[in-house]
C-alpha cells in the first residue's frame, strides 16, 4: 500500500522530460551501468551531473572502463561525416557496447585497480563529451528534418510508425525473442533512440502509469469509504445504510485468528482454550504511509493510542470475557482501528467461530446463537471470507456451508485454505482448484504459522514486533519447494496474495456500492432534515453554543439578583439573627428555663414578676443586664454576621441555579456551587476578623440615644409578639400530639402536682405514673414549659408597653428594650461593613469564576458531557450532528461518484486495443 503512491513518480518524471530540452545523464546506481543492455533506456531516468562536477563526483561505486567513456571521442571524429553517418556509427558503437557487457565482471575488476587514474581524467572526458554530444544533437535535429530515412532506419528510430512491428523491435510474428545481429541491431537502435530523447517504451510506460493512477484512485476510494464508515459509526444510522465489509467466518481452530493476525502483522486477538471470542470485532485497518509507528485505538472506549499490541490483546480479552456466561455471545460489536504503514486499507469483521458440540459449561442454545449472529453479518453487500482448514474436507466446511445459504452462487465469497503444510502438496493444490464448491473469487492457500526459532525448539518469540516477514519467508519456503504451486499452476497462495485479493475485492465492492450507498444517505439526510425542521424549527445548536447561552442567561439572572440584594437585605438578615440571640439571653437570665425532670424546682428569690416593683439598690438586676449586654457584644458578631450573610448568598445562588438551564445539569450545578462556596469561604476569613475589630468599642461601653431607645422599644415589642405566636403554635402541636385539650390539661395538672410536691414520683416517671405513659409524661412536660413561656411573654409585652419602659433611665426594668438597642447598633456597623466588603467583592469575583469553571476551564469532552446531561438537548444535538454528518458524508460520496464518472468516460473514449492493454479492469466487481 505505502509504495503505491511512489509508483506515480514516472508520470511526473515523464512529463518533465517531455517539456524540457534533452540532457545526458550518468547512472551510478548499480555495477555494470552502461554495460547492461537496457542502460540506454535508463539514461533519461537518472539525475543530471551537478554543475561544475565530474563523472565520478559523489559516486560510491564507479563503473569499470566502459566503452561509453571513449564514445565521445569517437563521436567527435565522425561528426564531420554528417548526422546520418554519425547516427549509424553511434548505433554500431552501441552494439559493441552491448557485446562488451558480457565481459563486465572482468572489466570491473580491472577498474577497481585503476580508480585513481580514472578519477583524474573524468573531468576532461565530461567536458569533451558535453561539447561533442551538443554538436551531434544539433546536427541530428537538422538531419531529421531534412533527411528521407530508409525503411531499415525507420524501423530502428521510429518503431511506432512501422506497421507490423511490435514495441521493442520484434519481428513480424511479434516474437520478442531475437538473437544474433538482429538483437544487436535492436539494442543499438534502442540505445540511439534513448540517447536522443526517444524512448521506445513510452507507450507501454504510459499504459502502465495510467493503470497505476487508476489503482491509486481505487485505493483512495477505499480509504474514503472506510473513513465514511467510521463517521457513520459515531451516530446511529438506519439498517438500510450499510457499507461493505469483509466478514471472517470459520469453525473454531480453523486458523481464523491466525489469518487476521498475518494480515495485520501482529498477534493481537484473544487466545484461549475455551471460547474467547464472544463479541464481533469490527476491525478497521488504516494505511499510514508517512508514519513509522503502529498503534491501535478503541474509539468507543477513549483509551487513546495503544502501541503495545499485547495490551490490545488484553483489552479485547477483557471485553469478550465481560459477556455473561449465561449469554456466552453478544451482538454488541467491539470497534478497533489499527494504523500502520504495513497494512492495507481494509474493513474486517471477526465473528465467533462455529461450534459443532456444546460444552457442559455452555448454554444449549449457544450453537444456534452463533449461527444467527454470523448470518446477521454475512448478508449482502458484505464480502464473506470463509476460513477452512486444509486437513478438513471442503464438504464438511462449516464456513462454506453458511456462505452457501446467503451467497448460493459464490459471487461474494473468498475461500481461504489454512494449514496447507499439514497435507501433501497434491492434496493442497486440488483444494485450491476445487470445482465442486467453486467460488467466483476463488481460493487462497496460506500457511500462517510463525516458524520456530532455529536451535531453540521454542516458538518464535513475536513480542511486539511485526511478524509479516517471518510468515512470508515461511510461506515462500514451503510453496517454492513444491512445484504444484508454481507459476504455471495459476494458484493463489500466500498471505501477501490474500492481502492483494482482499484489497481488490473490497475496492471493487466499494465502487459498485457507491450509487446505492449515496441514495441511502440521501434518504437518511431527508429524514434528519425533516425532523430538524419540524421538532426544532431549524434552530442550530452545538454543545459550545448551548453552554455559552446557558452561562449568559445565568449571569444575567445573577446580575438581577445583585441589583435586588443590597445593604437593606443584609441588615434585615443580620438583625434577625441578633434578635434571636437577644431572645436566648433573655430566656437564660430572665425567663423560665426548660426543666429536664419532674422534681420540685428550687424557690426563686427574685422572680421576674417582681421586676417592675424591684428596688434598684438590689444589684441583681443590674448584674443581669450588664452580663447580658457583655455576652451580646462578645458573642462574635463578626463571625456570626458574616456567616449568615454568606449562607444567604449561597442560598440565593442555589435558587438561581435551580431556576436556570443548569437545573438539569449536575456537573454545572456542582461547578456553580463550588465556585460560590470557594469565594465566600475565602472572603469570610478576613472579613469576619475585620468586622470584629470594628465592633470592638461596643464591648466596653454602650451609650443609647433617646431615638435609639424608642426604636428599640418598638422593635422588641414586635419581636416578643412574634415569639408569642411561635410558642402558641408549638403549644397547639403538642396538645394535638397528647390527644386533645382535655387530655393535655389532665397531664399538665398531674405534672404541676408533682412539681409542687403534692405527688411523689419515683424514677422520673420512666415507667409511667398517674395513669399516664412515659411518652405522655414527656409531652406533658413540653406543654407545661410552653404554657409558662406564654405567660412570661404576655407579661413582658405588657411591661415593654408600659410608661415605665418609655424612658431609657429605666433600662434595668426593661432589659428587652436596652438589649434590642444594643443589637441595633451592632447591626448597623455589620451591614455597612459587609455591604462594602463581602457583597461587592463577591459580585465581582463570582461571574469571573464561572467563566473559568464553565468556560475556558472546560475541555471539549467536558463541554459535550455537559450538554448531553439534559435529555432534550441531547436529542437536539443528536439531530443536528446527524444532519451535519450526513451532509458531509454525502458531499464525500458525490466527489467519489464524480471520480467514478470520469473513469467511465475515459473508458468509453478508449479504443478496444487500449482497453485490452489495460487488462479490462474496471471499477465494478461484477
Amino acid at each position: 500500500m505505502s509504495g503505491r503512491l511512489a509508483r506515480l513518480a514516472p508520470l511526473v518524471r515523464r512529463a518533465a522530460v517531455a517539456n524540457t530540452p534533452h540532457r545526458f545523464y550518468h547512472s551510478a546506481t548499480s555495477a555494470g551501468g552502461l554495460l547492461r543492455s537496457d542502460a540506454g533506456l535508463r539514461l533519461l531516468k537518472q539525475r543530471p551531473w551537478p554543475l561544475g562536477s565530474y563523472a565520478l563526483h559523489n559516486v560510491p561505486a564507479v563503473r569499470s572502463i566502459s566503452f561509453a567513456r571513449i564514445l565521445p571521442k569517437i563521436v567527435t571524429k565522425f561528426a564531420s561525416l554528417g548526422a546520418v553517418a554519425g547516427g549509424a556509427v553511434i548505433a554500431g558503437a552501441s552494439y559493441i557496447q552491448y557485446q562488451a557487457g558480457q565481459a563486465g565482471g572482468y572489466v570491473l575488476d580491472i577498474f577497481n585497480r585503476t580508480t585513481d587514474r580514472a578519477t583524474n581524467i573524468a573531468g576532461t572526458l565530461y567536458e569533451g563529451a558535453t561539447q561533442t554530444l551538443d554538436q551531434t544533437r544539433r546536427g541530428w535535429q537538422k538531419t531529421k528534418e531534412e533527411f528521407d530515412y530508409p525503411d531499415w532506419l525507420k524501423s530502428i528510430l521510429f518503431p511506432e510508425e512501422t506497421s507490423g512491428s511490435s514495441r521493442g523491435g520484434s519481428g513480424p510474428e511479434g516474437n520478442p525473442k531475437q538473437s544474433g545481429p538482429s538483437a544487436g541491431t535492436a539494442a543499438a537502435g534502442a540505445t540511439t533512440a534513448a540517447a536522443f530523447g526517444y524512448d521506445s517504451k513510452d507507450e507501454e510506460d504510459q499504459s502502465s502509469e495510467e493503470r497505476i493512477a487508476r489503482d491509486e484512485q481505487m485505493m483512495m476510494l477505499t480509504k474514503k469509504m472506510i473513513e465514511i464508515r467510521s463517521l457513520l459509526q459515531t451516530v446511529g444510522q438506519s439498517e438500510t445504510l450499510t457499507l461493505p465489509s469483509i466478514v471472517v467466518i470459520g469453525s473454531q481452530s480453523s486458523g481464523k485468528s491466525s489469518v487476521l493476525e498475518a494480515i495485520v502483522g501482529h498477534e493481537f486477538l484473544p487466545k484461549g482454550s475455551n471460547m474467547v471470542t464472544r463479541r464481533p470485532i469490527e476491525l478497521t485497518l488504516v494505511n499510514t504511509p508517512e508514519a513509522h509507528a503502529e498503534y491501535g485505538e478503541f474509539p468507543a472506549l477513549g483509551l487513546g493510542r495503544i502501541t503495545d499490541f499485547s495490551q490490545i490483546q488484553r483489552t479485547l480479552t477483557d471485553l469478550n470475557l465481560a459477556v455473561p456466561v449465561e449469554a456466552c455471545v453478544s451482538d454488541d460489536p467491539i470497534q478497533l482501528r489499527i494504523y500502520s504503514p504495513n497494512v492495507p486499507d481494509l474493513s474486517l469483521i471477526d465473528l465467533p467461530g462455529y461450534i459443532q458440540v456444546t460444552g457442559r459449561d455452555q448454554p444449549p442454545e449457544l450453537k444456534e446463537k452463533i449461527r444467527e449472529l454470523c448470518e446477521k453479518y454475512i448478508r449482502s453487500p458484505n464480502i464473506i471470507l470463509a476460513i477452512s482448514a486444509a486437513d478438513v474436507d471442503l464438504a464438511n466446511s462449516t464456513a462454506l456451508r453458511a456462505s452457501r445459504k446467503v451467497d448460493p452462487r459464490g459471487e461474494r465469497t473468498i475461500g481461504v485454505i489454512t494449514k496447507m503444510d499439514l497435507v501433501d502438496a497434491e492434496r493442497g493444490a486440488s483444494l485450491l482448484n476445487d470445482k465442486k464448491y467453486a467460488l467466483r473469487l476463488g481460493y487462497v492457500g496460506v500457511v500462517c504459522r510463525v516458524p520456530q526459532a532455529i536451535g531453540t525448539g521454542k516458538l518464535f518469540n513475536r513480542g511486539n514486533g511485526n511478524i509479516t516477514s517471518a510468515i512470508a519467508k515461511n510461506e515462500a519456503a514451503y510453496f517454492s519447494s513444491h512445484p504444484e504451486f508454481g507459476g504455471d499452476s495459476h494458484l493463489d497462495v500466500g498471505t501477501q496474495n490474500l492481502r492483494k485479493k482482499l484489497m481488490y475485492v473490497l475496492e471493487s465492492t466499494m465502487a459498485s456500492s457507491l450509487k446505492t450507498t449515496s441514495e441511502a444517505i440521501q434518504r437518511e439526510l431527508a429524514e434528519a432534515t425533516y425532523e430538524f425542521k419540524v421538532q426544532y424549527n431549524d434552530r442550530p445548536l452545538s454543545a459550545e453554543s448551548y453552554l455559552a447561552e446557558s452561562l449568559d442567561a445565568f449571569k444575567h439572572s445573577f446580575k438581577g439578583f445583585t441589583e435586588q440584594f443590597g445593604r437593606a437585605e443584609v441588615r434585615a438578615i443580620v438583625k434577625h439573627e441578633i434578635d434571636q440571640q437577644v431572645l436566648n439571653l433573655l430566656a437564660q437570665r430572665y425567663w423560665n428555663r426548660p426543666f429536664d425532670d419532674l422534681s420540685q424546682p428550687l424557690p426563686d428569690p427574685d422572680p421576674l414578676s417582681s421586676l417592675p416593683k424591684a428596688d434598684l439598690d438590689n444589684t441583681i438586676w443590674q448584674i443581669k443586664l450588664d452580663s447580658s449586654s457583655a455576652s451580646l457584644t462578645k458573642l462574635g458578631i463578626g463571625r456570626l454576621a458574616t456567616s449568615v450573610v454568606a449562607n444567604a448568598l449561597q442560598a440565593h445562588v442555589d435558587q438561581l441555579t435551580l431556576s436556570s438551564r443548569f437545573a438539569n445539569h449536575p456537573f454545572a450545578r456542582q461547578a456553580i456551587t463550588e465556585a460560590s462556596t470557594t469565594i465566600l469561604r475565602d472572603l469570610s476569613y478576613d472579613i469576619s476578623d475585620e468586622l470584629e475589630i470594628c465592633i470592638k468599642p461596643y464591648k466596653y461601653r454602650i451609650e443609647v440615644e433617646d431615638s435609639e431607645w424608642a426604636k428599640g422599644r418598638e422593635n422588641v415589642t414586635n419581636v416578643l409578639k412574634e415569639e408569642l405566636k411561635v410558642c402558641e403554635s408549638a403549644a397547639k402541636i403538642v396538645e394535638t400530639q397528647i390527644g386533645g385539650r382535655k387530655k393535655a390539661k389532665d397531664v399538665m395538672a398531674f405534672i404541676d402536682r408533682v412539681r409542687d410536691g403534692k405527688v411523689v414520683l419515683e424514677g422520673d416517671g420512666i415507667g409511667g405514673a398517674g395513669g399516664f405513659s412515659s411518652a405522655l409524661l414527656h409531652k406533658g412536660r413540653e406543654a407545661v414549659f410552653l404554657r409558662d413561656r406564654l405567660d412570661v411573654l404576655k407579661m413582658r409585652i405588657m411591661a415593654v408597653k408600659s410608661k415605665q419602659c418609655a424612658n431609657k433611665a429605666n433600662k434595668y426594668y426593661c432589659p428587652e428594650v436596652f438589649l434590642d438597642a444594643v443589637a441595633d447598633k451592632l447591626t448597623t456597623t455589620a451591614d455597612l461593613f459587609l455591604d462594602a466588603e463581602l457583597l461587592s467583592k463577591f459580585y465581582y469575583l463570582f461571574p469571573r469564576e464561572l467563566d473559568t469553571r464553565l468556560g475556558r476551564g472546560l475541555s471539549q469532552t467536558e463541554i459535550e458531557r455537559f450538554a448531553r446531561e439534559d435529555p432534550k438537548i441531547r436529542r437536539h444535538l443528536d439531530v443536528v450532528r446527524r444532519k451535519e454528518l450526513l451532509e458531509h458524508v454525502l458531499k464525500e460520496m458525490e466527489a467519489l461518484r464524480q471520480l467514478e464518472a470520469r473513469e467511465k468516460r475515459f473508458s468509453s473514449r478508449s479504443t478496444p486495443n487500449e482497453r485490452e492493454k489495460r487488462g479490462g479492469r474496471g471499477w465494478s466487481l461484477f
